[in-house]
């Protein structure tokens, strides 16, 4: 299996990786943009000439919707209650009592999955300290299809602006020059978040330009990013609505699976309220995942 090759030079640094993992999580082939297929749109950044194009990946699988999470999410809260009410339930368990904390589901709210799934986090663990690029990361899948999951860490702060880094990747026009530019990840690649202002009007949604990943938070690509630029200039959505991206993660078909089984990863559901665009670039936010999950730690 070809290594990747980090090709983010604006995040020039020296990258230590223990060795006995360097094969296991860098050792992703090289990919290109088809990795993440954006809508079609047409070669006028016009919104009217936004077409709906091939879906990515995992389109055949319904959208996700923030209802059906949060009703999970209560499900899972109303579990671990009756676990504590009665302590013999967790006997001859892997589950701590901090792991078995009742979650909350009103505003914020976050637990464990057993599968990655699109608009999950990836929770690095302990066994990732000491590796400069993954320590402590908090990672966002924006796709789990055919050509393997693929995501965008979230918590990594920003250097520079676009301009700064004389980025074209994710700005053609000089639109979002001004706007911070994050480190995404090792694989080559520009991305951007997308969460319009809740009570607004969606037009973000609406256009069919931009991949949803969980209910109010869209993601598109160089390939889009034409139209978000257009959508701007109209007022549909404002330059704060933006989170830009440069570079992603990505791992092979059942890559990811041998790294959760191996205990690098554990697997989250969120509410939108703890991934908002606020958060993105915040050191806290693995700490705070954790204790919303009642966990002092990720084992």
């Amino acid at each position: 299996m070809e290594a990747c090759f980090l090709t983010f030079n604006s995040f020039t640094k020296t990258i230590e990786l223990a060795p006995s993992i360097k094969a296991q999580i860098l050792s992703q082939p090289k990919r290109n943009s088809n990795q993440f297929k954006s809508k079609k749109v047409a070669s006028s950044p016009s919104i009217t000439n936004c077409q709906l194009g091939s879906p990515l990946d995992d389109d055949s699988k319904p959208s996700p919707n923030a209802d059906w999470r949060t009703f999970r999410a209560r499900l899972v809260a109303g579990e671990r209650a009756s676990r504590l009410d009665d302590p013999s339930s967790l006997a001859d368990t892997d589950t701590s009592m901090d792991d078995a904390s009742p979650i909350s589901v009103r505003d914020k709210w976050a637990h464990t999955i057993h599968e990655p799934e699109k608009g999950c986090l990836l929770i690095a663990t302990e066994k990732l300290d000491g590796v400069h690029i993954f320590e402590r990361t908090v990672i966002l899948l924006l796709s789990t299809g055919p050509m393997g999951p693929s995501g965008i860490i979230l918590n990594r702060p920003s250097l520079m602006s676009i301009k700064e880094m004389k980025s074209r990747v994710v700005d053609v026009e000089g639109t979002f020059w001004d706007r911070p530019l994050f480190f995404g990840g090792p694989l080559e690649e520009g991305l951007f978040l997308v969460s319009p202002k809740v009570g607004g009007d969606d037009g973000v949604g609406r256009s069919g330009v931009f991949e949803e990943v969980m209910k109010g938070m869209y993601y598109g690509t160089k390939e889009s990013v034409g139209c978000a630029a257009e959508m701007v200039k109209r007022n549909m959505v404002g330059l704060e609505d933006f989170r830009f991206f440069d570079g992603y993660c990505g791992w092979e078909k059942e890559q990811l699976n041998e790294e959760i089984k191996t205990g690098y990863w554990t697997v989250a559901a969120c509410s939108p309220t703890v991934i908002g665009l606020t958060n993105v670039g915040s050191a806290g936010l693995w700490e705070e995942i954790l204790g919303l999950m009642g966990r002092k730690k990720v084992r």
